[in-house]
């Protein structure tokens, strides 16, 4: 059984993704947006949350270091910490990724690796205490991974938190079950900027059905916005 996955994100009326190209527009550091979109975070009570390797390289500001000689690794599972109040979750194919610690933002790390990712990357991740998953298949299997955080860590509410192309990537597999959205008073315009879900010249406006949910008026002339998330038959 899958977590629970909410999908949420902040951005201006024309969905650019980049907060700091478009938070000149609200005449507000982009310090106190990101500080409201982290309280709506905090109001819906997830247990993890989840982000893709650009989101990741924002804060992750280790260096390789991995053990040597490198010792046997456990695949396709390392749980370092069981039972966690809340788990960070990142999306890493590559094993691009590199800590100086076992958490980020006071979370528990568990890194969603592909399967060609070598033996000393794991051994350096567990050697610092982070937990992964590895992929069995070529590419990974976000159904499977979700699966995987449910059966391992207890995860049953998970906040997908970016960036565009993993936003997309989750919706075109059915796994996002609500869309948040903190909407703010500001207009990026940037032409060819990244949106808040890039899926291609596919997209998914045959992909997936919104229903409104709730909207709220926030501080910072914010709206926060939830949709209930529905996949219409292929």
């Amino acid at each position: 059984m899958r977590p629970y996955v909410i999908c949420h994100m902040m951005g201006p009326l024309d969905g650019e993704l980049l907060v700091d190209r478009w938070s000149p527009s609200t005449g507000r550091p982009a310090e106190a947006l990101i500080a409201e979109y982290d309280r709506v975070h905090e109001a819906l009570e997830g247990d993890a949350w989840i982000a893709g390797r650009a989101v990741g390289a924002e804060f992750a500001e280790g260096q390789p270091h991995p053990p040597e000689p490198v010792p046997a690794v456990e695949r396709p599972l390392h749980v370092a910490r069981a039972g966690a109040e809340e788990y960070a979750v990142l999306i890493d194919p590559h094993g691009k990724l590199h800590w100086t610690g076992p958490e980020t933002y006071g979370a528990p790390l568990v890194m969603v690796l592909g399967r060609d990712v070598p033996d000393a990357h794991l051994a350096e991740l567990a050697a610092d205490g982070i937990s992964y998953i590895v992929s069995e298949q070529p590419e990974i299997d976000l159904g499977r991974t979700l699966e995987a955080l449910s059966a391992n860590f207890g995860v049953r509410r998970l906040i997908l938190e970016g960036g565009a192309h993993t936003n997309a990537a989750f919706l075109k597999a059915g796994l996002v079950d609500e869309i948040s959205l903190v909407l703010f008073p500001a207009i990026g315009g940037h032409s060819g900027s990244q949106t808040l879900f890039e899926a291609g010249e596919d997209g998914l406006a045959d992909r997936v059905r919104l229903s409104l949910v709730s909207a709220e008026v926030r501080q910072a002339g914010a709206v926060a916005l939830r949709y209930r998330v529905a996949y219409p038959p292929a």
